[in-house]
């Protein structure tokens, strides 16, 4: 009972010196502040644009597969695709072959294109595959039609948008359909409006921005006729195993096995996981540097103040205090005044997050609070121990020679 009495009135005697300088305390706090808001919104970030890119690949079903160029090495650092080998419709056939396939199609992939209506341009991304692409995107119709075999087959200038792309080219989803857009200098009709995924993204709305059209509809832009993966769908999770096997002894007849790789959903969400992981902590320790600042700034107020309060400290000697006590009294300080940052930086995150839920799945949670205000309590102990200590060494001596 005696030390929470103690502890009550330590904390009552710091903010008390606090509403005493308040300007001093909030320039303080600020260093504190901006790091930790600093770290919180970039692990928010981080672990928010990860689970976005999960959710849409999770949208696919569990069941999907790739081949792909590269190595699975190469593609779990990021790399594979640009620069690697390119597939041709000898391999879709190959692997048409295999037992326990459900679905196939090539995959020509163009990122960064415009499609333009009525003066509105849209960047999207370019999807030129076949029709089995609808059952295996678990693809929904809104308005129109879907991709049919005919459309394949003739090559036939048509493209199916998702209302996120024709909402904002056309003044109605529905009336976009057998309506013309322009997409890399040629002219595709509308056959289908596709129900949205969901999700948002920073500059870019995931599946929802994806422009599909035939394969042979690439061949003007696309001159070697190749395309850059191939998906397929397993008839259950059981089969994967024995597909990856079967697809792999079957390309190596072709390519060099270094030179493509045969994944599954599983594979590429660890990969996703793996590299935003990365990415996540170099980030927050980027930004761990501003919290070191600003622990420096606690560091160098403590310091003035406890030259200001010698004499407070010689007076308290002399009546009996410990040098435990004074050391407590300024720690205590020190580490409420970082903590004061850690929550003013916690109230600003949690209103930037607020406003970025719009976009994609973020938010604060349990263990970003917990991290942020221990860390914040570190600082203030870390930063604030020596001048503490030199509070606590000081003697009734040196107040009155100071005097």
């Amino acid at each position: 009972m005696k030390y929470i009495r103690y502890l009550v009135f330590t904390i009552k005697s710091a903010f008390f010196d606090f509403s005493r300088s308040k300007g001093r305390t909030f320039l303080t706090s600020l260093g504190i502040l901006i790091g930790v808001m600093a770290v919180v919104l970039l692990m928010v970030l981080g672990l928010g644009l990860k689970r976005y890119i999960e959710q849409q690949f999770e949208s696919l079903g569990s069941n999907l597969m790739y081949v792909m160029p590269g190595s699975k090495a190469t593609i779990t650092r990021g790399g594979g695709i640009v620069g690697g080998i390119k597939f041709d419709d000898k391999d879709v056939r190959t692997i048409e072959k295999v037992k326990s396939i459900t679905y196939i199609a090539p995959g020509y992939a163009k990122a960064g294109s415009t499609v333009e209506a009525n003066g509105k341009t849209e960047i999207v991304e370019i999807v030129g595959s076949s029709e089995q692409i609808v059952p295996m995107f678990n693809l929904e119709v809104e308005y129109g039609r879907l991709m049919e075999k005919k459309d394949v087959q003739k090559g036939g200038k048509v493209i199916m948008l998702s209302t996120t792309v024709v909402e904002k080219l056309f003044d109605s989803a529905e009336e976009s359909v057998g309506k013309n857009v322009t997409m890399e200098n040629q002219n595709f009709k509308i056959i289908g409006v596709i129900k949205s995924k969901g999700g948002g993204g920073l500059g870019g709305g995931g599946l929802d921005d994806h422009a599909y059209i035939p394969f042979k509809a690439t061949y003007s832009f696309n001159p070697d006729k190749k395309f850059y993966a191939i998906y397929f769908k397993a008839e259950n999770k059981d089969a994967i195993p024995q597909i990856k096997e079967d697809v792999q002894r079957l390309l190596e007849r072709r390519y060099d096995k270094d030179d493509f790789s045969v994944l599954e959903q599983k594979e590429i969400m660890e990969t996703i996981s793996s590299i935003f992981s990365i990415i996540n902590t170099v980030l927050v320790a980027i930004a761990a540097i501003s919290l070191v600042v600003g622990g420096i700034g606690i560091m160098n107020i403590m310091y003035v103040t406890v030259t200001e309060r010698i004499r407070e400290i010689g007076i308290r000697r002399a009546l009996g205090a410990k040098k435990s006590d004074i050391l407590a009294q300024f720690l205590t300080e020190s580490v409420i005044l970082s903590l004061i940052g850690g929550i003013l930086g916690l109230t600003v995150s949690y209103v930037i997050v607020f406003f970025l839920q719009s976009l994609f799945p973020a938010y604060i949670d349990a263990q970003s609070i917990i991290l942020a205000l221990g860390v914040s309590s570190a600082i203030g102990i870390i930063f604030g121990v020596f001048p503490a200590k030199k509070a606590a060494d000081l003697t009734p001596m040196d107040a009155i020679r100071y005097e």
